[in-house]
């Protein structure tokens, strides 16, 4: 820690305050960051010139910004509080990653710890809500997590030191503020030492939970396989599970898939799927597929005779009168006589047919998917090359029987897929 170059998030209150003249008197590198959310008019304004203030004091650097934090929970549908939250570690992951900060260090102690458990508490939470905010997360160190309210404040006024007073610290309309002033004070009141048993407590919900975390590591090791940017869940390994509603929480809630929609979907027919902020959980047959949501590409792409590749939608190469190997998934050998220009890459829709190599009849694609045992995720993937209303190539799968060369064929032509592979 002292030879880390430290950012320090700094709002001008006791805490913060009392945070950073302790870093400062400790000779580490370190730097202040505040945020101006511009929900107290003036009152912002004045805690930004006072963090500048004492910058100059400390003799250290200071970076603020500025943020309409009303307008960003209206878009995203947030919390003032949870809008603020986002909005000021977003914005100090950039100056970590922009300035090469090693560590960033908020002031959060111990009643910041009980508030927390309390709110965690009244919303249903799991255990790992329950088992405290951790002094180190990552990047995200937090020095005063082992001191309560009473004695960082009783440190800040032996030494004298100003600070700002936050006057909507006291607006009891917001959850935190009332669980403050209104439930913490009375629990204090049952036990002098309460706030030292709390630790206790929450030490050993937070050894549990260590506990929990190995064992769900455990089970996802036998029933979830990890392929690329998939995840394959074993359906019946996972029916196999009790409780089942607390290991499909725990199983899934990096993906923030609902319990009751992964629940529904075990039973569901094959196809049905489920979508969370950033991923797609599908049922197919016997396997829960997840991937993460990511924009599809659309629409058809023409291929003029000349063309001799194309990286959109997908990497395709053409080579004339070459024979680059026998037909297989990846490449393909095509009487060119038979083709009629522009060539079309589409993807596949409902109702397509074609002639599968080494076969005189016709096949519908989603029998052929079927058959050849092809995801619900994958077939959203395939692209065609067709020829006119034709479908040449399930690309990356199939020939169709008619564009195959033959002993008449006089042009020939390659397509390969992902030439550089």
């Amino acid at each position: 820690m002292k030879d880390a170059k430290l950012l320090v998030a700094i709002s001008g209150g006791i805490d913060s305050v009392v945070l950073a003249r302790l870093c400062h008197l400790s000779g580490l590198d370190m730097a202040l960051a505040h945020c101006n959310f511009h929900l107290r008019g003036e009152e912002s304004d004045k805690d930004e010139k006072f963090v500048r203030e004492l910058s100059k004091q400390l003799e250290v650097s200071v970076y603020t910004e500025h943020f309409n934090t009303k307008a960003y929970a209206g878009e995203h549908g947030l919390s003032i509080q949870l809008a603020a939250r986002e909005l000021r570690y977003n914005w100090f992951a950039q100056l970590q990653d922009t300035l090469n900060f090693d560590y960033l260090l908020t002031a959060h102690h111990a009643d910041d710890n009980l508030e927390t458990f309390l709110i965690n508490l009244s919303r249903g939470t799991g255990i790992e809500g329950l088992s405290g905010i951790p002094p180190v997360n990552g990047k995200v160190i937090r020095p005063l997590l082992p001191f309560s309210r009473e004695e960082i404040f009783s440190y800040l006024k032996k030494n004298g030191w100003q600070w700002r007073e936050d006057s909507s610290n006291v607006d009891t309309r917001y959850l935190r503020n009332k669980i403050r002033h209104d439930i913490v004070p009375q629990l204090k009141m049952l036990s002098p030492d309460f706030l030292e048993q709390f630790r206790r407590t929450q030490h050993h919900l937070s050894e549990c939970e260590t506990i929990l975390k190995k064992h769900v590591e455990e089970i996802k090791e036998k029933i979830i396989k990890k392929e690329g940017e998939r995840w394959i869940v074993d359906i019946s390994l996972l029916g196999r599970l009790s409780p089942l509603e607390s290991y499909l929480y725990y199983l899934f809630k990096d993906f923030s898939f609902p319990v009751d929609e992964v629940r529904k979907l075990l039973h569901a027919m094959s196809g049905k799927r489920i979508t969370s902020r950033g991923y797609i959980m599908v049922k197919d047959r016997e396997n829960l597929l997840i991937e993460p949501l990511k924009g599809s590409k659309t629409g058809c792409y023409t291929v003029d005779e000349d063309v001799k590749e194309i990286t959109e939608p997908l990497h395709l190469k053409f080579f004339e009168g070459k024979e680059l190997g026998e037909n297989q998934k990846n490449t393909v050998l095509i009487d060119k006589d038979k083709l009629k220009y522009p060539l079309i890459v589409r993807k596949w829709e409902k109702g397509d047919y074609f002639y599968p190599l080494g076969m005189s009849n016709r096949k519908k694609l989603s029998k052929f998917f079927k058959d050849e045992k092809i995801s619900v995720l994958d077939k959203q993937k395939i692209w065609l090359l067709c020829s006119g209303d034709d479908i040449v190539w399930v690309i990356g799968h199939r020939l169709d029987n008619r564009y195959k060369i033959t002993l008449d064929t006089v042009n020939k032509m390659s397509v390969v897929l992902n030439p550089s592979e």
